[in-house]
């Protein structure tokens, strides 16, 4: 299965150079990327102070709950987001570059992306 993300143009390098050093561990996101993701997360900030609201005024918990999974879908998209270029980027050229040892932090990486 192809990831597949409108947000990422697929012959853009997404993180051009960012990996090359692995002590240096920072990566450049285009700006289009960065800005999306600002956004996004501007959202849910948005929505996390929604949902303090609804608890002090004692909204049905029913509602809550559902605005509650509606930050949690957000933020699993922004991982998503950064997930994907993370993989086409910087897995891919430490990979290229010889260190396997980047599959071992990736798996490590999912692993805990996926615990709930």
């Amino acid at each position: 299965m192809k990831l597949v993300n409108p947000d990422l143009d697929p012959t853009e390098k997404v993180n051009e150079g960012a990996c090359e050093t692995h002590e240096e561990r920072k990566s450049h996101h285009p700006d289009r990327v960065k800005s999306n993701l600002t956004s996004r997360l501007n959202r849910i900030e948005g929505q996390i102070r929604g949902v303090r609201r609804l608890i002090e005024n004692d909204t049905y918990c029913d509602d809550v709950l559902t605005q509650i999974a509606a930050v949690q879908s957000a933020l699993n998209s922004v991982s998503r987001i950064l997930l994907e270029g993370h993989m086409k980027s910087c897995v891919v050229e430490r990979i290229r570059a010889g260190d396997d040892e980047v599959v071992d932090e990736l798996m490590v990486t999912v692993h805990r992306m996926m615990k709930k």
